[in-house]
């Protein structure tokens, strides 16, 4: 944003803080203020990146591909591949999320924008009902790894969630835990999905309270 005025880079920044402070919490609202940041500076590659994810946290897929696309055409960069990819499967159009996948724009990503690829694409397979090949698709070197890195548990997970959709509920069972293991900040729900399987239910505190309440209640009734 160098190449703007002061006072319009300040105005510009502080959308592109509240669209980073509010897109998991409140998309929607983050999506006004990625809308507010595109009208002040449509030409400024990292707005039209903010723009995108908005769009893409509230599911308006061809809107997020234009601008990941604006993006990438102002930098030349690929790390938007994966959720260009990711676009296509929001589309309907699985395919070519797999033809992405096997680009060779592939090749020139980071690891972690390789495994963001592998995830998209495996995706892609059980859009198209297309369970086994999945699964095949997410086995790899990093998911065999004991190594925990920023995707890891992401990765453990959908192995796991692809296991189990295909049948295969103890091995589902194994990833689970392992995305557990590796899951430190709580970005997927592998406890629960773990909890789950091993037959666990969760009582709502509020619920056992107002249940307790209503005993109670109708205890004294009887008493009157």
């Amino acid at each position: 944003m160098q190449s703007l005025p002061k006072t319009l880079a300040e105005d510009v920044a502080r959308n592109l803080v509240m669209v980073a402070r509010l897109i998991d919490e409140d998309p929607e609202a983050a999506y006004g203020y990625s809308k507010v940041a595109l009208r002040l500076a449509s030409r400024v590659a990292a707005v039209r990146e903010a723009a995108g994810f908005a769009a893409y946290a509230n599911q308006k897929y061809s809107e997020a591909l234009a601008e990941f696309r604006a993006a990438r055409r102002m930098t030349g960069s690929v790390e938007l591949w994966p959720v260009m990819a990711d676009c296509e499967r929001g589309l309907g159009r699985p395919e070519k999320a797999l033809d992405m996948a096997g680009a060779p724009e592939v090749h020139k990503l980071d690891k972690a924008g390789q495994v963001e690829m592998r995830l998209v694409a495996a995706g892609a397979r059980r859009d198209m009902g297309q369970l086994d090949a999945a699964i095949v698709t997410l086995q790899s070197p990093e998911l065999a790894s004991n190594a925990v890195h920023p995707w890891t548990a992401r990765l453990r997970y959908a192995y796991a969630d692809a296991l189990l959709a295909a049948g295969r509920e103890r091995e589902a069972r194994d990833w689970f835990a392992k995305a557990v293991e590796a899951d430190r900040d709580g970005s997927t729900d592998a406890s629960d999905r773990l909890a789950e399987l091993d037959g666990v239910e969760f009582v709502d505190a509020l619920d056992e309270d107002a249940a307790q309440s209503d005993a109670g209640k109708d205890e004294d009734d009887r008493q009157d």
